[in-house]
This record gives structure tokens, C-alpha cells and sequence, in this order.
């Protein structure tokens, strides 16, 4: 497998970033090595919250919320998926799967051995952080789920296949402008070059290209089974779970309900409709900064 590494020179400078980096060094099944990068901010012995991107941002969406989480006390770490942010990033498209993703996210989860964690997941970080929680149930006190779901082959809505056909059609993907155009408000020009720094050129977009195509929203999609599996676990999960969805969002609008209606945990929770679009960390960081707090001191 041929791995980019995005130069350390394209996080100089980053607005609202002063994150210290963190890594870890993953082997994959064919034995190729690749950095995971993280931040992991706050004391030690706080309540450690795992906060997990999606496509095709990176950890740079939780700026506000570490500071906020941390100042509050918690322990708050955010990985970069594989081929996002500051982490290594495939050379060839074919190289991204579902199952690699999990299964590299859960060797850096049980390498780094987190424990008690709340997760807020959006986007991909809940495709692959549900899968997470299905694998490691003992690792997780509380969730809070936020647009984002666990497709096993149902179909698609016609806000996921136009994204879809633009993913796969757009000469140059303007990553920065994509997490522009998922928010209510305008992102400043520092801010939208947070979002292209990680990816010099087109070849460092692959995993950014390829991750549409790898939701399973058609029985002929790959982890359609793995899903479903998933799902039969999360069914018996009875820990807090809190969904958080945008009121603006096309791409995942009503996925929260079959989250409440399967998970046990989701009962009697105060779920939230927020005000904001995809990336809703972008639009309302302090809302959800007091919905994990809360959730952190309900239990």
C-alpha cells in the first residue's frame, strides 16, 4: 500500500487550532504502517470523551468543543480517520474500505485502551463509531449520536445520491467548500483553509472520494452484514444514549428516530433538535459542549 503524508508545514498557523499533535502507529492487515493522528487535551482523570469526524472533515470540526469540554473538566480526545486531517492517507482509492476502517480505528482504540468513554459521533464518525460500540460495548458509557447513522442497504435519499454523483464528478473537490456549503453560517476564509490543509493536491483526496461510495445503502454494497450484526448488539445496549440531530440537515433528516426507537438506552433520554446544518459542530459548538457535559453528569 502506497501512503501521503500531508507536510506538518500545512497545520502551521491554523485558526483556533492549538492543539498539540498526538500519533499512533497503525499496521494494517498487509503489514503496511501508517500514523493516526489525535488530539487527546484535558486531565487525565477526567471523563474522557471521544469525539469522531466524518467526511471530509477532520478534528479540526471539534475545535470549539475540546476547548469547551476541557475547560469544563473532561478529557476529551479526537482522532483524524484514516486519509482525513494529519493522518496518513492511502495513495490508491481501492485501498478504503468500510471493514479497514474499523478495523484500524478499533486497533488504535484498544492500542491506546480507552475506557469509559461518551462518544459524539457525526457524518462517517458515526458509521464507523457505532461499529465501534457494537465491537466494544464495555468501552462505552454514554453516546450521543448526531446526523449520522448505521445504513445496512435500505436505499438512499435523493440529497445522499446527489452528493453522491457530485463526489464522483467534480474535477477538483473543494473540500473546504463542501463543509462551507453542510452549515448555516458562512465560514471564514481562515477557517474553510483549515478544511484544504490537509490535502496538497488531488491525490492526497482519495479516502475523501471514495467514502461515498462505501456507505451501504443498497444490499450490494460491502458491510451490509456487518451493519446488521451491529445493530443486533447496539439493540441491547442500555447506557445513555442522546440523539442530536440539525433541523437543517437533507442527508440524515428522521434518522434519529430509528435510533430511539432500537437502542434501549435512548429511552426516556432528552433528545435535542438543534439549529444547524451537516456539520453542526460548525454551527452550534455550545450546544453540544452542554449536551455531553450533561450527559457526563447524569451518570
Amino acid at each position: 500500500m502506497q501512503v501521503l503524508r500531508t507536510p506538518d508545514a500545512r497545520f502551521e498557523g491554523l485558526a483556533d487550532w492549538p492543539f498539540a499533535p498526538q500519533y499512533h502507529t497503525l499496521t494494517d492487515a498487509d503489514g503496511t504502517q501508517m500514523r493516526l493522528h489525535y488530539v487527546d487535551e484535558g486531565p487525565r482523570d477526567g471523563a474522557p470523551v471521544l469525539l469522531m469526524h466524518g467526511e471530509p472533515s477532520w478534528a479540526y470540526l471539534y475545535r470549539h468543543i475540546i476547548s469547551g469540554l476541557v475547560a469544563r473538566g473532561h478529557r476529551v480526545i479526537a482522532p483524524d480517520l484514516i486519509g482525513f486531517g494529519r493522518s496518513d492517507k492511502p495513495a490508491s482509492r481501492t485501498d478504503y474500505t468500510y471493514e479497514r476502517h474499523v478495523a484500524w480505528m478499533s486497533q488504535w482504540l484498544t492500542a491506546l485502551d480507552l475506557k469509559d468513554l461518551r462518544l459524539f459521533c457525526q457524518d462517517w464518525g458515526g458509521l464507523i463509531g457505532l461499529r465501534l460500540v457494537a465491537a466494544f460495548p464495555e468501552r462505552f458509557a454514554g453516546l450521543v449520536i448526531a446526523n449520522t447513522g448505521m445504513p445496512v442497504g435500505t436505499g438512499m435519499s435523493d440529497a445522499f445520491r446527489a452528493w453522491l454523483e457530485f463526489s464522483q464528478n467534480v474535477p477538483v473537490m473543494p473540500i473546504g467548500m463542501i463543509v462551507n456549503g453542510g452549515t448555516t453560517r458562512d465560514l471564514s476564509a481562515s477557517e474553510v483553509a483549515a478544511y484544504d490543509a490537509p490535502f496538497p493536491d488531488e491525490t492526497f483526496k482519495e479516502g475523501a472520494r471514495q467514502f461515498p461510495t462505501l456507505v451501504p445503502m443498497t444490499p450490494e454494497h460491502g458491510s451490509v452484514a456487518e451493519n446488521i450484526a451491529a445493530w443486533t448488539v447496539l439493540e441491547h445496549f442500555d447506557k445513555p444514549v442522546v440523539t442530536a440531530f440539525s433541523d437543517n440537515d437533507p442527508v440524515s433528516k428522521g434518522g434519529d428516530v430509528p435510533i430511539q426507537a432500537r437502542i434501549p438506552g435512548a429511552k426516556g433520554q432528552p433528545h435535542v433538535t438543534l439549529s444547524g446544518g451537516h456539520f453542526l459542530q460548525e454551527d452550534c459548538p455550545n450546544d453540544i459542549v452542554e449536551i455531553i457535559d450533561a450527559l457526563i453528569r447524569r451518570s
